[in-house]
């Protein structure tokens, strides 16, 4: 079948790298893509939230099957729009309704669903602008660190954990009164801080039946010792030791299921992805949020792990026949570092001419914020601009493999946190 992948990050390239491996894709089509996928699929200059060009493209190409990779679209209800279309309505799509997207677009909407389906999560309440003083009192009750988040898509940036009181207080001010992050914290949820180990679980679901994937600890912090401002992520490892056959049928037990039946009870139309980050408390999960598609950078460490064709998974969500796929999951270890433009997550310079190695061993490079410049050279165009996953029989072997790649890898002012998974090494 032809196939349309929407999104251009390094997790829209470890997709079209997965899903070309396939004997029933004919022909994939990236928009808009990036410098990495141009090279094993045809990239298509459409915006991701173009709905009405999306819908001529698939018309045109006899797309069969629509994949999309990040949660903007999703959000402003790429899936509804098609649907509705009489050209489109029957394609299939991998990716949740708006209502179901909501589970990411709003913190405090994701947060009644946990507690109206019996998912373990932290304490909450929810503020608006109008509730401030309610907010502050609230605070005043809550134990430290607490956590605040805007309610609605912030690009990650939008969850703050404050140490003290008269801090909490003041970033509640700033986020109501003075929009700190625009209209996503018009509304702020106050959250009770979870301690434990923070992992992502990965979930493939058709809206009836589910399939769960490699899990895996991604790094969000800019400086080594997970110190410095949050980013999109600077690595990540699958799999992790602190997810055993224990942890994870409780993982199963206490929040897939109810998250998926509850989404089904709700008539929330879910044909997609969810990702799950939780924290390991003492070998019991509590949810820290829902997102609704595959993260990045944890997708570039999982998806080469999984051995079954990944075309085929994505045909059974979107057609709702899940419940054949079986998925065959690799035990080796997948390791990725990310390698950033100098000045990331603040200010960076763009254009800098990038120079990969001739060959690689045991490792895959995936594009993320990469370009071409006038001259046809391979240029950064974003923050994160490569990501490089090592495979190893061990964590060690993975590990050498990715860092090999990367010292391979150069452009001007280039930066990758070299202390990546050596926290699990430790544990071991």
């Amino acid at each position: 079948m032809n196939i349309l992948l929407l999104g251009s990050g390094g997790r829209e390239h470890a997709f079209a790298w997965k899903i070309v491996q396939s004997n029933n894709c004919t022909q994939l089509y990236v928009a808009p893509g990036n410098a990495g996928t141009e090279n094993i699929a045809t990239n298509v200059n459409i915006s991701i939230t173009d709905f009405d060009a999306i819908r001529d493209f698939i018309t045109s190409e006899n797309i069969g099957l629509v994949v999309v990779g990040p949660e903007e679209p999703l959000v402003k209800g790429i899936v509804d729009y098609l649907l509705a279309q009489p050209e489109t309505a029957e394609i299939p799509v991998v990716g949740p309704s708006q209502l179901g997207a909501t589970l990411e677009g709003s913190k405090d909407f994701s947060k009644r669903f946990m507690q109206r389906n019996n998912v373990p999560t932290a304490a909450y309440e929810t503020f608006t602008a109008a509730q401030l003083d309610a907010g502050l009192a609230y605070l005043d009750k809550q134990n430290l660190p607490i956590v605040l988040k805007a309610d609605g898509l912030a690009a990650g940036k939008g969850v703050l954990i404050c140490l003290t009181l008269e801090e909490a207080k003041a970033s509640l001010k700033e986020m109501l009164l003075d929009k700190k992050f625009g209209e996503a914290s018009s509304k702020v949820v106050i959250e009770e801080f979870l301690t434990g180990i923070e992992l992502s679980v990965f979930v493939a679901t058709d809206g009836k039946n589910y399939k769960i994937l490699p899990e895996a600890k991604d790094y969000k912090r800019i400086g080594e010792g997970d110190t410095g401002l949050n980013t999109g992520g600077m690595g990540a490892v699958s799999p992790v030791i602190f997810a055993d056959e224990a942890f994870m049928a409780k993982v199963e037990e206490k929040v897939v299921k109810p998250t998926v039946e509850g989404l089904a009870k709700e008539n929330i139309p879910y044909k997609g992805f969810l990702f799950i980050g939780l924290m390991n408390n003492d070998g019991e999960p509590q949810v820290i949020e829902y997102n609704v598609r595959m993260g990045d950078p944890e997708t570039e460490a999982v998806l080469p792990r999984i051995e079954s064709d990944f075309l085929d998974l994505l045909h059974g969500i979107g057609t709702g026949t899940l419940d054949s796929y079986e998925l065959k999951i690799s035990p080796d270890y997948a390791t990725t570092v990310v390698m950033v433009s100098g000045g990331y997550p603040g200010s960076y310079e763009k254009g800098k001419v990038i120079s990969l190695p001739e060959s690689v061993v045991g490792a895959e490079i995936f594009h993320a914020g990469t370009g071409r410049n006038d001259k046809g050279e391979l240029v950064n165009q974003g923050g994160r601009v490569i990501a490089v996953t090592g495979r190893g029989e061990s964590l060690q072997e993975a590990l050498s493999n990715a860092f090999t790649t990367v010292k391979g890898i150069t452009w001007d002012q280039a930066y990758y946190r070299k202390d990546i998974g050596m926290d699990i090494l430790n544990l071991m």
